[in-house]
């Protein structure tokens, strides 16, 4: 019988590699490390890459491995999940992973200006309801500014047809640099081999979403510090389901 979430927390209390700060411990307490990562975490000057909603964090961990000379730092408020990947990283000794445990809202306090390079959008949910809260929102884009490098590349896989053509339509109304955009990741050809090494990470329910016969898309553009952002203004298709074997929320078609 595996841990329940009370003892997962309670190991995540003694892991060196997770920082637990959620939106009501963090409201009026400034975060020491914002700026600092690199020097009182990392103790290296490697790129800074973020994996935002990371789930269990298997994707941190995976893009650890393959890149080493670069550090992950894995962000989501799911604390019983993200302890997976923290105890991952630390059995097998991965010193450039980190976890953040925190609300996505407030990413911005946790990292000052520049300290980011990348940014990582796994299967996140794609709020047919609320375009707020869609993490490829321009809410979110001007949030990321604040600690992304001018033109830093905003990464997205994803399996929801609505979110993917969403951020399409963001992308394109704001004319932000796209440097690659696939509607069937799995079966495109014009990929090199080691952007496939990256992409062929797969987490555990997109292995039962391939299964499912559904495509994985995927998009990766650049975010420039400047400029005003502005959420396009387009209906689309809801999708026709909210995760695996559940049907949708909303009897609604469409949605902006």
């Amino acid at each position: 019988m595996g841990k329940g979430k009370l003892a997962k927390f309670a190991d995540m209390e003694t892991y060196e590699n997770v920082f637990q700060y959620p939106y009501s411990v963090i409201d009026n307490v400034p975060f020491d490390m914002k700026g600092k990562w690199r020097d009182e975490y990392f103790k290296n000057q490697n790129p800074i890459v973020l994996e935002l909603g990371c789930g269990k964090g298997e994707y941190t961990v995976e893009l650890a491995k393959l890149y080493p000379q670069m550090n992950f730092i894995g962000v989501d408020i799911k604390g019983a999940r993200m302890w997976t990947g923290a105890t991952q990283a630390l059995r097998e000794g991965l010193k450039n992973v980190a976890f953040l445990r925190t609300n996505i809202e407030i990413i911005d306090r946790f990292f000052g200006e520049d300290e980011v390079q990348e940014i990582w959008l796994t299967f996140s949910d794609p709020q047919m309801k609320n375009p707020r809260k869609r993490l490829t929102s321009t809410y979110f884009m001007e949030r990321y500014r604040k600690f992304l490098v001018d033109d830093g590349i905003i990464h997205l896989k994803t399996d929801s047809n609505f979110l993917f053509t969403y951020t399409t339509f963001m992308v394109d109304k704001n004319g932000l640099p796209l440097l690659y955009r696939t509607e069937d990741l799995y079966h495109d050809e014009r990929i090199d081999e080691a952007t496939r090494q990256i992409l062929s990470i797969q987490t555990y329910y997109e292995s039962m979403w391939i299964a499912r016969g559904l495509n994985i898309k995927y998009m990766k553009w650049q975010l420039p510090r400047t400029g005003t952002l502005e959420e396009p203004d387009v209906e689309i298709e809801l999708d026709d389901y909210r995760s695996y074997h559940r049907t949708k929320r909303s009897s609604l078609d469409k949605a902006k």
